[in-house]
């Protein structure tokens, strides 16, 4: 007999980490996530992840948008979309297909967009000997 495993429980639920609010750790989400405390570690959302203007993080972020109003140390994946307010700070190399960098924001790393390009493929040089 096979076990079915729902993916959608929690799809529409937000954690929030709330300010004062120190969690170390790895955070593992199906849904949302909003950050106005600090977490150190990794956090991993099937939905958004929100960093708010008190929020800290010191570790990798994965989510399919996300949206940084605090401080970030480490890598940032957004599947879709990425979005640095304007007074907040990233230290770390992002990923993501769209992103949005408002005025005023700090960011120190290295971005690659990975939104879908057709792939090409190499010819042969052609000899001409």
């Amino acid at each position: 007999m096979k076990t079915k495993i729902n993916n959608n429980i929690g799809k529409d639920e937000v954690t929030i980490v709330s300010t004062g609010v120190i969690l170390e750790g790895k955070l593992n989400s199906n849904g949302n996530v909003r950050i106005d405390g600090t977490v150190n570690g990794d956090i991993k959302a099937m939905g958004n992840v929100t960093v708010g203007e008190s929020g800290e993080i010191n570790g990798e972020i994965s989510a399919e948008n996300i949206i940084i109003g605090g401080r970030i140390n480490g890598t940032v994946n957004a599947r879709e979309k990425l979005t640095i307010e304007s007074k907040s700070v990233l230290t770390g190399d992002i990923i993501t297909k769209i992103l949005e960098i408002e005025a005023g924001a700090k960011f120190d790393g290295k971005s690659t967009m990975n939104a879908q390009t057709p792939s090409f493929s190499r010819s042969q040089p052609e000899n001409n000997g």
